[in-house]
């Protein structure tokens, strides 16, 4: 008698007996564009065969997962495309920019129109091919060997320190690779993609989460790729381009001191290049900062501050908080309620007034606002002389409205956020979200309440109001500041994994902190006893000598 599992599939709210082996491609609903599926909370290919009672969810390109999956198979996609030209040509999927992922390539030649055509109709007979994503589990000792066999040494250095006994690769007809992560059953998912040359490397572009159905715009972001490049170049000056490097040099050398300090150095020395840049400008009386959540603003602002100093300038830092109308006046979302991330929270023409007054001498009685009244109070009275200039540090800093009335040679304006320039390997780049999601998450626990699941549910609604209210400015910067650290979630995993544990399978968010989970497992561990107290990291995990 054949045997049969139940299935109940939350696309459909629907439990149906299946045949026990069957796979979740197979019983998907014919309605669903399905590319992954969450199965027990768990994001699975859709190869994956079942033979227990699972709940199943069905996910398409209109979820973070599913394009995660997709990238991840585009990339493969792309891989088999750079070796069927040459076999001795190197592939490195850097970091997203301007709508896109940054690769480059060695090995091809020139990087230009012909090049990304040759690429991209390979990739479409292999779509037209239907060719298959097969997952196998090796020994990891195979896979090591056979890695190493093809000079894929980013992916020998992360397999040896994983120290893992078995392996799950897939394989695209005769060429293996290795993802932290599902792919699509076959090539032919993959028929949205473009490949377009851009400043000698080839940005890929692929769909979007919120727009499944057409390929993200294109971005022109100089200053953004300068920041990337500068640490993409320190990386490689240490000998560090991905995970695998980082890793093998931390547990074979034992240098995670050495790396922290020069680290830590290089971050200071961006700090002071950017005063100096201030300091050169003698008609600027405002500093404004702005970047993402948990990019870094409030200790950048802080040594910032100290440098400004050194400079011979007095800075004297100013809340935009304070700047908010009273609750009742607060702008609502499309749900009726308070948005307090809208420019429009910000009372801009006091905000103007003040600050006109003040870059004039005058005597200016600031705002503080209660958040406990939501009304405005009188704070103190201030007045700029020649050597002072206001520091403003908040996600509007950047936006042309806010400070529209006040004469662009009065303002320097800053943007951070942590770029992460290491990859996972050659062929799994890092997301800047993931960073600062875990720095956010690192913070929320140990400092304002709230679980992890608490902050992986609302980082959405926060990535959305980036999107908004950030990103489209963030180009109007006079300087880039990359606050990311190279060695840092190799910290941020110990504070990050008691909080992500804690997370229910039950919970409709246990699948991204299950994954996040997995992300850290990749990182070696360093102790954070030599990270020091002026450290843009003590404001996630502690231990800073500023007050904040």
């Amino acid at each position: 008698m054949e045997k049969k599992v139940k299935i109940y599939c939350v696309n459909s709210n629907i439990t149906n007996s299946y045949p026990a082996g069957i796979s979740l491609e197979e019983i998907c609903p014919k309605d669903v564009k399905a590319i992954v599926a969450k199965v027990n909370g768990k994001i699975k290919d859709l190869k994956f065969c079942v033979y227990k009672p699972k709940c199943v969810e069905f996910l398409g390109l209109d979820s973070l997962h599913g394009v995660r999956a997709y990238l991840r198979s585009i990339s493969f996609l792309l891989y088999e495309a750079v070796t069927h030209i040459n076999k001795e040509a190197c592939l490195r999927i850097e970091h997203p920019i301007s709508g896109g992922y940054l690769c480059q390539i060695a090995g091809l030649g020139d990087v230009n129109e012909d090049l990304c055509r040759r690429l991209s109709e390979r990739m479409r007979e292999k779509i037209a091919e239907k060719a298959e994503f097969v997952q196998e589990i090796v020994p990891t000792s195979w896979a090591i060997q056979y890695f190493e066999d093809n000079a894929a040494f980013d992916k020998v250095n992360i397999l040896k320190s994983r120290g893992e006994m078995y392996t799950e690769l897939y394989r695209l007809d005769d060429i293996y690779d290795f993802y932290y992560g599902a792919l699509v059953p076959n090539a032919g998912y993959l028929d949205k993609f473009a490949l377009t040359p851009y400043h000698g490397a080839i940005l890929l572009t692929v769909p979007s989460a919120d727009k499944p159905n057409e390929l993200a715009p294109v971005r022109q972001e100089p200053q953004l790729l300068k920041a990337f490049s500068e640490h993409t170049t320190f990386n490689q000056l240490l000998g560090i381009e991905n995970v695998g490097d980082l890793n093998i040099g931390l547990l074979e050398k034992n240098n995670a001191s050495n790396l922290i300090k020069v680290a830590e150095a290089l971050q200071e020395k961006k700090i002071a290049l950017i005063a100096d840049e201030i300091a050169k400008r003698p008609k600027v009386r405002v500093v404004l900062l702005a970047g993402p959540s948990s990019s870094g603003k409030t200790t950048s602002s802080k040594r910032l501050s100290v440098q400004l100093a050194v400079c011979g300038l007095k800075p004297l830092a100013v809340s935009l908080d304070d700047y908010f109308v009273p609750r009742r006046l607060t702008p609502k979302d499309e749900n009726g309620n308070y948005d307090f991330e809208s420019l429009y929270a910000l009372d801009l023409d006091l905000f103007n007034s003040d600050l006109n007054k003040l870059i004039s001498g005058e005597k200016v009685t600031l705002p503080r606002y209660n958040f406990e009244t939501g009304e405005r109070e009188e704070g103190e009275t201030i007045q700029i002389h020649n050597n002072e200039v206001l520091i403003f540090e908040g996600i509007h800093a950047l936006n042309p409205k806010l400070t529209e009335k006040i004469p662009a040679e009065n303002k320097f304006k800053i943007f951070v956020s942590a770029l992460t320039s290491i990859s996972l390997d050659n062929h799994n780049c890092i997301p800047n979200t993931d960073n600062r999601l875990i720095r956010r998450i690192v913070r929320d626990f140990k400092y304002r309440g709230y679980s992890a699941e608490d902050t992986i549910k609302r980082w959405p609604d926060v990535m959305k109001g980036e999107e908004k209210w950030i990103v489209p400015f963030q180009e109007e910067a006079d300087a880039m500041f990359n606050s990311a650290m190279i060695f840092e979630l190799c910290v941020l995993k110990h504070h990050a994994i008691a909080p992500l544990s804690m997370v229910p399978q039950t919970s409709p968010i246990y699948s991204e902190a299950h994954r996040l989970l997995n992300f850290l497992s990749y990182f070696a561990d360093i102790q954070e006893n030599e990270i020091p107290t002026t450290s843009l990291l003590r404001e996630f995990v502690g231990g800073s000598s500023f007050k904040y």
